[in-house]
Formats: structure tokens, sequence, C-alpha cells
């Protein structure tokens, strides 16, 4: 889906998608304020759609981050779920796990991903051979225009209003060990899906334990609209699981953390606020 130019009305300047303020000028956008609000399915005391003002800006995409198990896949397939429920398609991309074992395994988790395959509503793409294939060896514009192309097909074959992908590290890791190929080529990949698909996005992005950084390459959060932080914390003699609104573009938030909890069939429910 392309996304229109818009253009200030006060002094003519380009406008980026959903801008709220001009560049140039400063001026408020006098349709800022109409930008749709997609919700997350992440429900509790607070729900946290309550929390970002109703929920994620539509064509943005989010960064959700944390160290190994602490619920990412989770409050990606979550996320997917409820947009589903809502009447709103989506593509869930995953270069680390085959599609046919990951609806296996989330079926124990009580989550039933076959019955959306078969309706159409969802759609897990088998990825892991395409980029073992296909991006080996090109140029960053090369594999961005194999990719998009490939996500292009799959969203509109669904009708895909969401897409997740979970993690994006695996898409860039194998290909080189370059920090600046590796950032702009997640820079490109992100602006042409904004672009080119429409989606509401998440991506996730696993961190180093014991790291004080919030993805991989040191790009993805500085490019995201919004940044969601899933931790684990030691209270007493427990481990406890924790959300952090870390960032949201444009958005009123608390920076609070919270105690969250995996629920089987229901998924990452806020419990409370910690003090």
């Amino acid at each position: 889906m392309q996304i229109e130019v818009r253009k200030c009305a006060f002094c003519g300047a380009q406008l980026q998608p959903y801008a709220k303020f001009c560049p140039n000028c400063g001026s408020p956008v006098p349709e800022a304020h109409l930008t749709r609000r997609i919700q997350t399915g992440i429900t509790g005391t607070p729900p946290l759609d309550e929390l970002i003002e109703g929920g994620f800006e539509e064509g943005k995409t989010y960064l959700i981050a944390g160290e190994t198990g602490t619920g990412k896949t989770i409050f990606s397939l979550q996320y997917l779920l409820h947009g589903i429920k809502l009447g709103e398609p989506g593509v869930y991309v995953t270069v680390d796990e085959r599609p046919e074992r990951l609806i296996n395994d989330v079926l124990k988790f009580g989550w039933n991903l076959k019955t959306p395959i078969q309706e159409g509503t969802l759609s897990i793409p088998p990825l892991i051979e395409y980029f073992a294939q296909k991006v080996w060896g090109k140029e960053v514009s090369d594999i961005i225009g194999s990719i998009v192309d490939a996500l292009t097909e799959e969203c509109e074959r669904v009708g895909a209003e969401r897409l997740v992908i979970d993690p994006v590290a695996p898409l860039v890791a194998t290909h080189t060990h370059e920090l600046a190929w590796t950032r702009e080529y997640i820079r490109s990949l992100i602006f042409e899906i904004e672009n080119k698909l429409g989606t509401t996005t998440i991506v996730t992005s696993e961190v180093p334990t014991g790291e004080p950084t919030l993805s991989r390459f040191g790009v993805e959060e500085f490019l995201a609209s919004g940044i969601i932080v899933l931790g684990l914390m030691r209270m007493g003699n427990r481990i406890i699981r924790t959300m952090y609104i870390r960032k949201m573009r444009w958005t009123k938030i608390q920076p609070a953390i919270y105690e969250v909890e995996i629920i089987r069939a229901k998924g990452i429910v806020i419990k409370r606020l910690l003090s």
C-alpha cells in the first residue's frame, strides 16, 4: 500500500507519513489527531492500550526487545491473534523456526494457529529456504527489494494489516559482520515496509544477557516508533516478569515498570505497577 505524500498547509514542506508536526516550521498537522490506533491485545491492570493512548499508530513499526525467555514471541503472536479477532489479518515472519514446528509448539500453549491459517486470516510463510537462497551475496537494494516483494505478495494474499518479524536479526546476521552495512540494511528494510506495505509492524530483538543495549545492531531502537522492553527482575527470592514502555513516539507515556505474567492460552497479562 503506497502512502500518500503530504505537505504542510503553512509552509509547503513535505511531511513524513503520520507526522504530527511540520519538521520545517513546526506547525501542527491538522489531521494528525485522526491517526488510527491499532489495539495490541495485551490485557491486564491496566491493559497496554490504556498506557499508550489506545494502541500502536497505524502503519508504524514497533520494537519488542528483551533477553531470551522474556516473552517476545508470545507478545507478537498475541498481537496478531487479537487482530484476527478484530478482522485484521496478519503475517508472521520467522527465519529461526519452521512454520509447522511453531504451530505445534504454540498449540501446547493453548493457541490454535491452524484455523486462522486455513481461513486465510493468518500467514506464516516458510522463509528459511527463501533467505538462504536469495539473500547471500547481494547488494542492499536487491536484498530489500526481494524481501519486500515477498512480504507484499504474502500480505496482499491474506489482506494483512499486521506484520511481525520475529526476530529481525537472522535476516542480516548471516550475510555480513560489517556493522555499517547491517545498519543501512535494517534502516532500508523498515522504511520500505512502512512505505510499501502500510502494515502496523512489530519487529523483535533479543537483548544479550547483562548488556544495556536494546537491539543487536544499535539502530532498530532509533528507527522504531515505539519500544517495549520485556525483562526479568529479582524480587527477594523470586524472579518476576516485567514490561517497560521505553519509547512511544508522539504518545504520552508513563516511564514505569510493570509486573506481567504469562498465562497459558491468554498470553501476556499486566498485573501491577511496580513501585
